[in-house]
């Protein structure tokens, strides 16, 4: 599934396409995809919130599958692996970021479904220093964990709670549902905001301490209630909503990659008491290998539902309008394809 041109996605910007089989560079694999999860990010690169780098672009960065072929200089992995590709693709290993484990921060890198084709496809590019190994078994629960999950977790950290602390979770997706069951893990108490039902159920299925229906719950100027916040809605008028639950000491870690304008924050009663407001751009290959390492140990595990690859419109639709509890993933093994075709929606 292609981008074949920048719009809403209720206008079915995304083609099926028949496109020759890539092969993989030197220190590259080419992995067969078993699912792919729909991320909001997706979103925000086939509606042009990210502007636009190539021109029939393929979407998808959370990619599990079977290594199909090898390229040269290949040592760390063999065909028939399973293996997960993540957002982050590659970046330069020279800069003063990538050399002081910071290359989620590289001015070079590239991202997967993004720079380069992504995962809405039969096969998949990777760089082999960046892929993940995964265990065997369903690949659809794996899918989110390879950046819904990851994000979350980077964001818990430069979010820093104290130990048993309360951390506060605005906008409850695919990342906020597997950071939930992360954080409880790690002992912190959890407060989900969401105005959604659905969602709150969800969190509540998932061991939420506490979950608050907003529009019933407006922020006062400030509550005191959180030690750390953690907001993965686009929204920024939520940051707002997540400053005026914060006590003093705490931090809100905003993990969108794109987030509409913060409206004026009122110093004195929102922000003083140092209380901090820090973005999350990416991730380290550090945080994909612990955060897989943790979800292994305690079994964490995504809410998913799976759809033929043909169904990526009406999957984005659908993340778009709210409607999704847990996660979409795609599955393209079954994608039949002759040619480009027009407005396919699944």
């Amino acid at each position: 599934m292609t981008v074949a041109r920048i719009g809403p996605v209720e206008r079915s910007p995304l083609v099926m396409a028949e496109i020759p089989r890539p092969e993989p560079g030197p220190g590259e694999i080419l992995v067969r995809v078993e699912a792919c999860g729909v991320c909001r990010t997706d979103l925000h690169v086939v509606e042009g919130d990210l502007p636009p780098l190539h021109p029939g672009m393929i979407p998808g960065h959370e990619i599990v599958g079977r290594v199909e072929d090898l390229g040269s200089e290949v040592e760390r992995y063999r065909v028939g692996d399973r293996v997960g590709i993540p957002w982050l693709h590659r970046s330069c290993g020279r800069c003063r970021f990538c050399t002081t484990g910071r290359e989620n921060l590289c001015p070079s890198k590239e991202f997967t479904g993004y720079s380069v084709a992504g995962g809405y496809a039969e096969f998949a590019r990777a760089d082999a220093a960046f892929a993940l190994p995964l265990p065997d078994g369903d690949p659809g629960p794996l899918a989110p964990l390879l950046c819904a999950g990851i994000i979350g977790y980077r964001a818990l950290k430069v979010a820093s709670p104290p130990p048993g602390g309360r951390v506060g979770l605005f906008g409850f997706g695919a990342s906020a549902h597997l950071t939930l069951q992360l954080a409880g893990k790690l002992g912190f108490e959890t407060v989900v905001y969401s105005r959604s039902p659905a969602h709150r159920r969800l969190a509540e299925r998932l061991g939420a301490s506490e979950v608050v229906d907003p529009a019933r719950e407006p922020s006062p100027r400030s509550s005191g209630r959180l030690d750390s916040a953690l907001v993965f809605a686009p929204a920024g008028e939520v940051v707002l909503q997540a400053l005026g639950e914060l006590d003093r000491g705490g931090s809100v870690a905003i993990a969108a990659i794109h987030l509409s304008p913060i409206p004026p924050i009122d110093y004195d009663h929102r922000l003083f008491g140092e209380r901090r407001i820090q973005s999350v751009e990416a991730n380290t290959r550090a945080d994909a290998r612990e955060f897989l390492a943790l979800a292994r140990r305690w079994g964490l595990r995504a809410t998913t539902t799976t759809r033929p690859l043909e169904a990526a419109h009406s999957a984005l639709v659908d993340l778009k309008a709210g409607r999704i509890d847990g996660a979409v993933v795609l599955d393209p093994r079954s994608a039949q394809a002759t040619g480009p075709t027009e407005g396919r929606s699944g």
